[in-house]
């Protein structure tokens, strides 16, 4: 029996992730939930768990992980604002089932230098797919990195068809719901450059050995490539409850969670090169995440302003990248500690706005 606790429980991650342990009872048991501000669903999910411990914001939810003992802190915690709660739950012992990506990618080796090596498992599609294909041979015997891509709605086309793309059509992803931000992230190929940081901070490969291809039907979720030639790929449907559990119950499996693909059917499985003149991020993320330090905070958040100023209708859809590459290139760096990303973030979004404004 593992005792969890779920941060952002109130969302898309934390709402699967309690399906998961409903399923599972003999397995998992809740000992705390917290949210960003839904106190009305937290008090529904708390009273059908059986859960005393509850909160809501991100610094009430450090609190919830240094107070309430667990063998898993779940974070799903949206956004930059899961730093905090994620180094207390490294700092409480707890294995981290990582689904908030951005606190890695912003607290970089602020945080990869206090977990204990295992601690942290990958929630994200892509990462948890790597980690599954990297029991298949020692870290000396790995070549490359590649992640899949869906591509978003845009697959294909070239850069100046993209310029009068509209808020609406950036949302129209084909496979995931996944919120404002994330889901222009993606159509962009921010996300995916947030996930190029991610995959190097979580398992120490160069950024020249990790690629990206668009493989559009989101089967294969990402592979892993040997030194004797070998690729070993981890392949299911799109559901995000698979990596989930495994994150909840790693390194074992929770039998059942995922409905497996059908081989009775045929299907196409199609990969491509990323087009990095049309989706430049990938480029300008490796770029950041080898600066390090703070400058893959600044990106973030850079990022974020520039996605709500393009719902807004304030710039166009290929103002984004730009904007994060000129902010990122007035950074002068800054102190890697939490105090550090905070005022970095804060600096990158008022530049961001600055440039924005003019």
């Amino acid at each position: 029996m593992r005792d969890v606790i779920l941060l952002g429980s109130t969302g898309s991650i934390g709402t699967q992730a309690l399906d998961v342990i409903a399923a599972n009872p003999e397995r998992f048991r809740v000992v705390g939930l917290a949210a960003g501000s839904n106190a009305d669903m937290v008090a529904e999910q708390a009273e059908r768990f059986g859960v005393t411990e509850t909160a809501l914001g991100a610094d009430d939810a450090a609190r919830l992980v240094r107070s309430v003992r667990a063998d898993v802190v779940l974070n799903g915690i949206t956004g930059s604002v899961g730093l905090a709660p994620t180094l207390a739950a490294l700092d409480a012992g707890a294995t981290l089932a990582l689904a908030n990506k951005e606190s890695l990618i912003v607290g970089g080796d602020l945080v990869t230098s206090v977990a204990a090596p295992g601690q942290i498992v990958p929630v994200d599609s892509e990462h948890s797919a790597i980690a599954q294909a990297l029991r298949s041979g020692s870290a000396s015997e790995v070549s490359r990195l590649i992640l899949t891509a869906s591509g978003g709605p845009f697959r294909g086309r070239s850069r100046d068809s993209l310029a009068q793309v509209t808020p609406a059509e950036a949302l129209a992803h084909p496979t995931w719901d996944m919120g404002l931000v994330v889901t222009t992230n993606s159509s962009t190929l921010v996300n995916k450059g947030l996930e190029v940081i991610e995959a190097h901070l979580l398992f120490d490969v160069p950024y020249d050995r990790i690629e990206v291809t668009v493989h559009p039907q989101s089967i294969v979720h990402s592979m892993v490539e040997f030194v004797d030639g070998s690729t070993i790929a981890q392949a299911s449907p799109p559901d995000m409850r698979l990596p989930i559990s495994l994150g909840l119950g790693w390194p074992d499996r929770v039998a059942g969670v995922g409905v497996p693909l059908d081989w009775t059917t045929a299907s196409e499985w199609t990969f491509a090169p990323l087009d990095e003149e049309a989706f430049p991020a990938v480029r300008l993320a490796k770029l950041v995440g080898e600066a390090g330090g703070t400058f893959p905070a600044v990106f973030n958040a850079a990022n974020e302003q520039a996605v709500m100023a393009f719902h807004a209708g304030a710039i166009g859809y290929l103002d984004i990248v730009p904007t994060i590459e000129r902010v990122v290139g007035e950074h002068q760096g800054g102190e890697l500690s939490l105090d550090g990303v905070l005022a970095a973030e804060r600096w990158a979004r008022s530049a961001a706005d600055s440039l924005l404004s003019a």
